[in-house]
């Protein structure tokens, strides 16, 4: 668990999969993700950050809102994706409900995140996202990360022909 001043990264729970899978429903928190998540998708997504937090220490955790166990989305590190530049690197992520956009939760999850992972010993962190996710590319700029030179890939998990194909790889190494 990580705790800032406003958030709780947590373990999830069974009872975040209901306002998981209502954030996978909105087009706009989908919008450079992909389709929207069945409860199916969310069921998988949750155990597979079981399964990372169990075997590495760390994943995607669950954003709870310290002031009122609200569930915002998620933010941590896992390891990256299979087939990416990434793959078995330590990825930061995060994806929050539409009404926690604007307010600095992001950066402070993942300021936590990135402190985590330098006191547990980790060299560098990488993060990816489409070209038009502006946000979120200009969140890593805010955090520190660089573009990665030819970093660039098509993501092997998205569509041929879907303008979510392309994506940027992010990086950040810790400070000698």
């Amino acid at each position: 668990m990580i705790e800032t001043q406003r958030l709780i990264l947590r373990r999830w729970r069974q009872e975040d999969i209901a306002p998981f899978h209502a954030m996978g429903q909105d087009t706009e928190v989908m919008r450079f993700i992909g389709p929207p998540m069945s409860l199916a998708d969310c069921e998988a997504a949750k155990a597979r950050m079981d399964a990372f937090a169990d075997t590495t220490g760390s994943c995607f955790w669950a954003v709870e809102r310290r002031s009122d166990g609200a569930f915002l989305g998620f933010c941590g590190i896992k390891p990256g994706p299979d087939g990416t530049p990434i793959a078995g690197a330590a990825e930061i992520g995060w994806r929050l409900r539409r009404d926690a956009w604007g307010q600095g939760y992001a950066r402070e999850g993942a300021a936590a995140c990135i402190a985590r992972g330098w006191s547990d010993g980790l060299d560098h962190i990488s993060a990816i996202t489409v070209a038009a996710n502006e946000q979120s590319w200009g969140l890593m700029e805010r955090l520190g990360m660089t573009r990665v030179t030819n970093g660039d890939f098509d993501h092997p998990a998205v569509p041929d022909g879907s303008p979510l194909k392309r994506h940027r790889t992010w990086r950040i190494d810790r400070a000698a």
